[in-house]
């Protein structure tokens, strides 16, 4: 039977922050889905953690890895696609903890013809390794009350964790932020995903995700706002991987694709 949710989860090299991601997904309210990991080529250890909960957890995961050659997200992400089963497929990365409503608010907010724009509240690193399994389990991470006193300052972006029902509607509204496709909160159906060839595999860091959305939105599909909706911490971590070369090379194609309309990648998931 074809699983009908894949929650697409991006990873490289942080077993530690994966369990916590993995920990989030135990606790979701809506069960039935399943878990690809893109592995951009961790080294053992992360193998070793992705093992341990595949025999010990309900949840159903694969793990896809590659080699380790540097940033290539947008080529494991394609491989996930592939060997995800979900006709509905959701995309988050392994630094960010879901709450446990996130995948039910994918789905209840999901609409044909759309994909999903979702937010995340970024935590500083003393609070990103204090969290622990009983935190997730209890959703303390997700209170603003637990956050601050545990020295998160508190500003607007805290309503992200405080907002539901009309407030929520209200601010995913009137936020100023442009609805798009950010990889670590997004989500679409298959058949509009591939409709536009998945992810440009020419692209590194920087706006790789992006282009993607701004793609499928040439295609016709319209990007809905649910930051205040579909919420994860994200986890404090450097980036060591970045280069300024990297980030001018995919802003030069995300010119292209806009200037020129593009709908479809002839660097995407086929390669024909």
């Amino acid at each position: 039977m074809t699983t009908s949710v894949s929650v697409i989860i991006s990873t490289y090299n942080q077993p530690e922050w994966l369990q916590k991601c993995l920990w989030g997904f135990e606790q979701q309210t809506h069960t039935d889905f399943e878990i690809v990991i893109a592995d951009d080529g961790s080294s053992q250890a992360t193998e070793t953690l992705i093992k341990t909960f595949q025999k010990k957890s309900s949840l159903k995961i694969t793990h896809v890895w590659q080699e380790d050659d540097g940033f290539q997200k947008t080529k494991i992400l394609n491989k996930a696609i592939v060997a995800s089963k979900g006709t509905y497929l959701i995309f988050t990365d392994g630094d960010c903890i879901p709450r446990n409503d996130f995948i039910a608010k994918h789905l209840r907010l999901r609409k044909p013809n759309c994909f999903l724009s979702g937010g995340y509240f970024k935590l500083p690193m003393t609070v990103s390794e204090a969290i622990s399994e009983k935190d997730i389990k209890e959703q303390n991470c997700f209170n603003a009350s637990w956050l601050v006193e545990k020295g998160v300052k508190k500003t607007f972006k805290i309503n992200k964790l405080t907002s539901h029902g009309i407030k929520e509607k209200l601010l995913n509204t009137l936020t100023p932020t442009k609805a798009t496709w950010d990889g670590n909160n997004a989500s679409g159906w298959r058949k509009e995903i591939l409709a536009v060839n998945g992810f440009d595999e020419r692209m590194r860091y920087g706006g790789e995700d992006r282009e993607l959305g701004e793609r499928m939105m040439n295609n016709g599909i319209k990007a809905l706002q649910i930051r205040y909706s579909a919420v994860t911490v994200h986890l404090d971590h450097e980036r060591g991987y970045v280069t300024q070369q990297m980030i001018d090379a995919n802003k030069a194609i995300r010119h292209t694709t806009k200037q020129q309309k593009k709908v479809w990648t002839e660097f995407g998931i086929d390669k024909g």
